[in-house]
């Protein structure tokens, strides 16, 4: 797939290419799903933010998000990505899928590339879809019909350690339990109170097919990521996530899609100064381990 991600070089200020070009820009995301901007002047995060304001769409806050990682805001509407330990891997999945509430695209910007590894795996989604109608047509009916619900347990503070290790506090933007049970009842949650403080939140059924304006159809969930790297001190992946009905998603179920995305993948692998624009409805992503100093950091797009 040499066309993916579309890569748009140039120079000078990305925030002032995109201004510009804001129309172009965005029927080039349309068709490619994801584009990389490389040879631009931008040099910080300072820089980074420019360009997202450049860009001129209504931001989405990690404040605002049900995001389940830890991250660190660096400027309102910029903030580090997972923080997870470099040896952990991040799975393909569409940004937030896994909560009511997530953005439409997603910015990235390295700062500093990773001596080795820590590419952002890409993948078109609607490709995997459409390889799932043909070799799984039942998985693909059933999760059409039914939708998909997640189960995650969300410590009593932060837990860096782990890709999953946001607070409920945090992530619910509360002071305490009740204010919790207020937020997750709004939100159509069932939940448990852990004894050790953490809180147990299945989402409501959520949708696992998108349809697109255009018509096409793509494989919008987060069902990979859970089923393969779901996993800390107090989350089991083979538990995370269920049929619309509640009924487990075995292994055998989830074997076309891993396969089919994994064949799929194409890998972003960063150099300092590249920023990636991803229509989030039709391109998963996710990080591969990486040895050294990485740094990059996100904007989403309401």
């Amino acid at each position: 797939m040499s066309d993916f991600p579309a890569i748009i070089a140039g120079g000078g200020s990305l925030a002032a290419f995109l201004s510009a070009n804001k129309q172009a820009v965005d029927a080039a995301l349309a068709d490619a799903g994801a584009l990389l901007f490389r040879g631009f002047d931008v040099p910080d995060p300072q820089a980074f933010d420019a360009v997202v304001e450049g860009y001129g769409e209504h931001g989405f806050t990690y404040e605002d998000s049900l995001s389940n990682a830890v991250r660190t805001n660096v400027t309102a509407r910029v903030f580090t990505a997972n923080e997870a330990p470099p040896s952990t891997e991040i799975f393909l999945h569409h940004e937030m899928a896994q909560t009511p509430l997530y953005p439409s695209r997603l910015f990235f910007y390295c700062e500093v590339a990773a001596s080795e590894g820590g590419a952002t795996p890409l993948c078109r989604s609607d490709r995997v879809l459409e390889r799932l109608e043909s070799e799984a047509p039942d998985f693909i009916a059933r999760v059409e019909a039914e939708g998909v619900r997640y189960t995650n347990v969300m410590p009593g503070t932060d837990d860096a350690g782990s890709g999953q290790g946001r607070s409920w506090k945090s992530t619910l933007s509360v002071d305490d339990k009740s204010q919790a049970e207020a937020r997750l009842r709004e939100l159509g949650y069932d939940w448990e109170w852990q004894d050790d403080g953490s809180l147990r939140a299945t989402t409501p059924v959520l949708e696992a097919v998108r349809t697109l304006p255009d018509g096409r159809r793509t494989f919008f969930n987060q069902l990979i990521a859970a089923f393969r790297g779901w996993a800390d001190s107090r989350n089991d992946p083979g538990k995370a996530i269920t049929f619309g009905d509640g009924s487990t998603m075995s292994a055998e179920d989830m074997a076309p899609a891993i396969a089919i995305a994994d064949e799929l993948i194409c890998d972003l692998a960063w150099q300092a100064g590249d920023v990636a624009l991803i229509d989030n409805f039709l391109v998963m992503h996710g990080r591969r381990p990486f040895s050294g100093k990485r740094r990059v950091l996100a904007s989403l797009v309401a």
